[in-house]
């Protein structure tokens, strides 16, 4: 009984103060819909940079789903390169890659979790980039191509997303 009374003690003056109680889901959302008010975007999107984010979104999930596609179905030249950058070359090894690039492809491919997609995508190419640096790979054909992804990645979602410019404004 006393656990009880300390407890009511402890959590009714917390409960007392907020005004948004939790039975009532929408109140309890509220402030957050508040909080992130100041992201909606206040300028449309123009067709011409619209289009120009949707061409370079669609070639970074095209390049995706063919790379995915292909460590998936280990052909034996995935698993050979593998093996050249240091790695195993397994074939389970291979398609837990495919599976990991493809989840991003699909993650950033879906307009709700585009921004998601886009991050992990980051350290997907980050890790690549860090490979091809271990193994002293060429520079602009092979480590740099994981920057050209992530460029064409996170620009094409800049120009399609007036959220994320609202979040990062370039300033003239």
């Amino acid at each position: 009984m006393g656990f009880v009374s300390t407890l009511r003690v402890c959590t009714l003056p917390i409960l007392q103060k907020n005004p948004y109680r939790m039975s009532d889901p929408i109140l309890a959302v509220r402030p957050l819909q508040n909080n992130f008010s100041m992201f909606r975007p206040t300028m449309p999107v123009s067709p011409v940079a619209l289009w120009t984010g949707r061409i370079l979104s669609g070639l970074v999930i095209l390049f995706l789903l063919m790379d995915g596609g292909i460590k998936l179905v280990p052909i034996k030249e995935v698993t050979e390169t593998l093996q050249q950058l240091g790695y195993s070359g397994s074939v389970g090894q291979a398609r837990l890659l495919g599976v990991i690039t493809l989840a991003c492809a699909v993650l950033y491919a879906i307009p709700r979790t585009a921004i998601l997609g886009a991050i992990l995508l980051t350290g997907l190419l980050g890790g690549a980039m860090a490979t091809h640096l271990r193994v002293d790979s060429p520079l602009f054909s092979h480590l740099l191509f994981g920057l050209y992804i992530g460029v064409m990645a996170w620009g094409g979602l800049y120009l399609r997303d007036p959220a994320l410019r609202a979040l990062i404004p370039i300033r003239t």
